[in-house]
């Protein structure tokens, strides 16, 4: 006998995940690159940030090089990898910092770029990320020839040590899944000002996602025989 599915997730009916999606409009437009072995991970958080933001795509493959839908993408914005590399410049708040990046430069913030940027005379930005364990990223990253020609970014440590992800074995402790970096980038990207200091508690529209994460895993946990939920 079959299972029932959620028709909206998906996903049989007693591990159905849409009680932890919440409705969020974000400004940059999200593109997830997932690995293929992520596609069938139920404790994977993609399916949570895709299903909350309104705008993101997900598109599955390790080399994106000729990826058709990704070269469209990157023809119809200006996209932004969030990757940790040696060139990646440190995110600090303000949305306006995307436009001037250079890949192995400080970051460099041209005013008059991001006026234009507004009217509509250059491309909008986008954020790009990369869904696998680190090797598998890593793997994506460099199968893939136009991701490392892209400026790169990287979340400062304070929150880049900071992640609650319990449900799956990391190589890195506190590291991060897709969804909390993903979250945080956003918030710093386009929501950080004066006034608003992004922090692990306080990322604005996103922090409800990210407590809607933190039941998530509670949930994943409660299916392992003999484990208390955080």
């Amino acid at each position: 006998m079959s299972r029932i599915l959620c028709s909206t997730c998906q996903r049989p009916e007693k591990a159905c995940i849409c009680a932890f999606t919440i409705d969020i409009t974000n400004d940059i437009h999200v593109v997830v690159l997932q690995h293929p072995s992520e596609v069938a991970q139920t404790k994977g958080t993609i399916a949570l940030l895709a299903k909350s933001l309104s705008s993101c795509q997900v598109l599955v493959g390790e080399n994106f090089s000729e990826h058709d839908c990704f070269l469209q993408i990157m023809s119809q914005y200006q996209p932004i990898l969030l990757y940790p590399g040696e060139n990646a410049n440190i995110l600090t708040e303000g949305a306006s910092q995307l436009t001037g990046l250079t890949q192995g430069n400080e970051q460099l913030v041209d005013k008059s770029q991001s006026e234009k940027n507004k009217q509509g005379n250059l491309r909008p930005n986008c954020l790009v990320v990369l869904d696998g364990t680190w090797k598998k990223a890593y793997r994506m990253y460099m199968l893939s020839k136009n991701l490392q020609e892209l400026p790169q970014v990287c979340l400062p440590d304070y929150l880049a040590n900071c992640g609650q992800y319990h449900i799956r074995k990391v190589a890195k402790k506190n590291a991060l899944s897709s969804l909390e970096a993903s979250c945080y980038a956003l918030a710093l990207l386009e929501e950080g000002s004066d006034t608003f200091e992004v922090s692990p508690e306080n990322t604005g529209k996103y922090q409800p996602l990210l407590e809607k994460f933190k039941l998530f895993n509670q949930f994943q946990l409660s299916f392992r025989p003999n484990q208390k939920t955080l």
